[in-house]
């Protein structure tokens, strides 16, 4: 059976249509959850309390082996009637905004605006819907289906839930496939992980006054060369890799030659290959310029030195074209009348790609924009959500293997 023919199957049905009709039926409830949800601010490294609450949602839901792992996810189990291989369903619990920015959720018509609440608080509200629609159609699948909020998604959080999940997590060797639940839009399937590398560098000096001091090395000058070499290295478009310094910072007075700047470095790319090059090449442009401002001003005072720290490491890889997970993705979304587009991007799903495990992230349906910002919307309304959301659950059904459906 292709996977055409396996979606057509599903869609076809009666089950099937008893879970799109409780999704229906319920999408006022998966609405009042996301609002409740995005109310609970959930910033880098500070997830705790929509953690929380969530973790009772899954209880209250009757999965199996709910729980909070040592990292912070959070999950239960709906048990499947085979030998116990696992699909997992994911989406994340944090948002990248600090402490204290307000999360309010303010409606227009069907429009509803709040910071975090299409990236990704939409994606657990509606898994919460995917679990009432599957228990109310009684709908059983051959795999147990692992629901996962987890951490770490966002910026520096650098992927550690979901890293966690497949390096110590005791349900690891059970996975055979993952999905992310992440965004709105569900034509839009990310098969392809970009990695990343993020830095933070220190140059240090000795410091001293801009005019009576003139002439003894500056950190300011290596970090800028530092800067300038990066910004003249040239990168393949195929596959995707890119560079950037993104947060510059230092020095103590327009008078004083710094004593210590700190620049925040960017590295990404498709391909684990030229990202390990990019890397190799950034690291020897901060040796490069460190020795070019020894050698150019008085060290006399002191030598500038960088101290370089890894602040990120997400891994690259994909999951090919051919691959029976993305022919069943692409499947359920045509049936529903869209163009499926396969890209690149950086999520959850980075994690499991890099270690050979089909995984992809794929939406929770609706209409979404400006995410990452304080104005960022989600429109819910009712025919294009639920329109998306039978795409995906036909996703995770054909996935995980529906009873009945060879």
């Amino acid at each position: 059976m292709t996977a055409a023919d396996t979606i057509a199957a599903i869609r076809a049905d009666a089950r099937f249509a008893k879970a799109a009709a409780t999704l229906a039926a319920e999408h006022a409830r998966i609405v009042d959850d996301l609002v409740t949800l995005t109310e609970i601010p959930a910033p880098p490294f500070g997830e705790e309390k929509r953690a929380a609450a969530y973790l009772e949602m899954l209880r209250a839901h009757g999965l199996e082996e709910v729980e909070q792992d040592e990292i912070g996810n959070v999950m239960g189990i709906r048990r499947g009637f085979g030998n116990g291989e696992m699909l997992v369903v994911a989406a994340h619990l944090d948002t990248v905004f600090p402490v204290g920015t307000d999360v309010r959720v303010r409606r227009d018509g069907t429009r509803l605006m709040a910071p975090g609440i299409s990236d990704d608080t939409w994606s657990l509200a509606v898994n919460l819907g995917f679990i009432r629609a599957l228990d109310a159609a009684g709908i059983r699948t051959r795999q147990d289906i692992l629901f996962v909020g987890d951490v770490g998604e966002e910026g520096l959080g650098d992927l550690r839930g979901v890293r966690h999940l497949f390096e110590k997590g005791r349900h690891r060797e059970r996975i055979r496939a993952f999905l992310t639940v992440d965004s709105p839009e569900v034509d839009r399937i990310v098969a392809g992980g970009v990695g990343s590398r993020r830095y933070r560098v220190t140059f240090r000096g000795p410091g001293g006054h801009s005019y009576a001091a003139f002439g003894i090395v500056n950190p300011m000058y290596a970090m800028a060369e530092a800067a300038r070499a990066l910004a003249a290295v040239e990168v393949p478009k195929s596959p995707p890799t890119t560079h950037c310094v993104s947060i510059v910072s230092g020095g103590t007075s327009i008078n004083a030659i710094a004593n210590a700047v700190t620049m925040e470095v960017d590295l990404r790319s498709a391909s684990a290959t030229e990202l390990a090059r990019l890397d190799a090449r950034f690291l020897a442009i901060v040796e490069a310029a460190v020795a070019a401002e020894n050698a150019a001003r008085s060290t006399a005072a002191g030598t500038v030195a960088a101290e370089v720290t890894r602040v990120g490491d997400r891994p690259a890889g994909e999951t090919p074209a051919g691959a029976p997970i993305r022919d069943i993705a692409a499947a359920a979304v045509a049936a529903e009348g869209y163009a499926p587009r396969f890209e690149f991007s950086s999520t959850d799903a980075n994690v499991p790609m890099s270690l050979g495990i089909p995984a992809l992230k794929i939406g929770a349906g609706g209409r979404g924009g400006r995410a990452h910002s304080l104005d960022e919307w989600l429109d819910v309304e009712p025919t294009e959500a639920l329109r998306g959301m039978r795409t995906s659950l036909a996703t995770i059904l054909a996935l995980a293997g529906m009873e009945g459906i060879a």
